[in-house]
């Protein structure tokens, strides 16, 4: 649709002469009207130079486009339906988050959700200038086998319990807050108590191809440190999750150490992983289900393991890795649970999975 007049917005509910201050009071956006099988989604920003909108993963970048000699620039997005997407301004070479979205990821990123996205509830509303709080217990894991030092965040919940390894841990402690949702999952019943372990990663390309290595360091080093910390603790119920190579790595680690890792829950994993897969210029059209669907081929015994798997709905071609390996994974005879998010390759797409599925994993 072209706006016109002075309720140039009037069909997304605004009205008032745009870059008027008595508009901008009114703005709350981005704001989503249907459009056939989808949605028209507007974003609007003030300022005097021109920006785009830059979407996480699910599409190119959007021109903004100028409201006559105003200060207000804005654009109109098809979206598909149950689309969950994490954006920001691009302003030359500076990037921030919309100021006029209650819903932030971090400093300089903000959520965008369809209105038939589903709920993701115990997920605090946090806005761009709001500071997580962070867990407690703080330590310091000089790593022999990895190289170097790392910050390692631990936050029992409800009092403590399973260890749950969240892989890329800084994103769920700077972006989303995980902490927040996982106390509130457990208070309200929809989990047990949980001890949650923030691993940060240093070169997520190496630490989280098929390889030995981090899982060996985790298993010599990092969890003595946990349980010698003083906060309580189940190791003997380890969940490890991870998004992309993180679930990549976490599924990895349930084959390769399963005296270490028996439950699983990985959203949009990168399954199509193989060596030096990730330098090609196609990464995803190598053998569909990579490393690890030809690993499953040879049908180990995976009775004692349980894996939760998630993927973008958007997410097209992933689709056909995910499907192989999960359906090897249960022909090998773990227990698998499948589902699909409404999002792209996200990490806003995958919270809700990620309480669901830990919550499940422990069964």
């Amino acid at each position: 649709m072209t706006p016109s007049g002075p309720d140039a917005f009037a069909a997304f509910g605004l009205s008032g002469v745009p870059g008027t201050d008595a508009f901008w009071a009114a703005v709350k956006t981005p704001l989503a009207v249907p459009d056939g099988d989808g949605w028209t989604t507007l974003f609007l920003r003030r300022g005097s130079r021109a920006a785009s909108v830059v979407f996480e993963s699910w599409s190119a970048p959007v021109p903004l486009r100028r409201w006559g000699d105003t200060d207000c620039w804005y654009a109109e997005v098809r979206m598909p339906a149950r689309l969950r997407v994490t954006y920001q301004f691009l302003v030359g070479d500076a990037a921030y988050g919309d100021p006029c979205n209650p819903a932030g990821a971090g400093g300089d990123r903000s959520i965008a959700a369809t209105p038939d996205a589903p709920p993701q509830p115990h997920w605090p509303l946090l806005g761009a200038s709001d500071v997580l709080p962070l867990p407690r217990t703080r330590l310091r894991w000089t790593s022999e086998r990895l190289g170097g030092r790392r910050t390692v965040r631990v936050h029992p919940v409800g009092g403590g319990g399973p260890l749950v390894l969240l892989l890329d841990g800084d994103d769920w402690l700077y972006l989303h807050p995980a902490a927040a949702a996982f106390d509130s999952a457990v208070a309200s019943g929809e989990m047990p108590p949980v001890t949650l372990v923030f691993l940060p990663a240093k070169d997520r390309g190496a630490e989280f191809g098929c390889r030995p290595a981090l899982w060996e360091a985790v298993r010599d080093e990092l969890l003595p440190l946990v349980t010698g910390s003083g906060v309580p603790a189940d190791p003997d119920r380890t969940v490890v999750a991870g998004q992309s190579l993180g679930g990549l790595s976490a599924l990895y680690a349930a084959l390769e150490f399963p005296d270490l890792v028996s439950r699983v829950a990985c959203q949009s994993a990168s399954l199509w992983w193989t060596p030096g897969a990730a330098d090609l210029a196609d990464p995803l059209g190598g053998p569909v289900g990579g490393t690890l669907a030809a690993r499953l081929r040879a049908r180990p015994d995976l009775s004692g393991l349980r894996i939760a798997f998630d993927v973008g709905e958007h997410e097209t071609r992933m689709l056909p890795h995910c499907a192989l390996v999960e359906t090897l994974a249960e022909q090998a005879g773990a227990t698998v649970r499948v589902s699909r998010s409404a999002s792209g390759h996200d990490r806003a797409g995958w919270r809700h999975a990620l309480l669901r599925d830990v919550a499940w994993a422990l069964g």
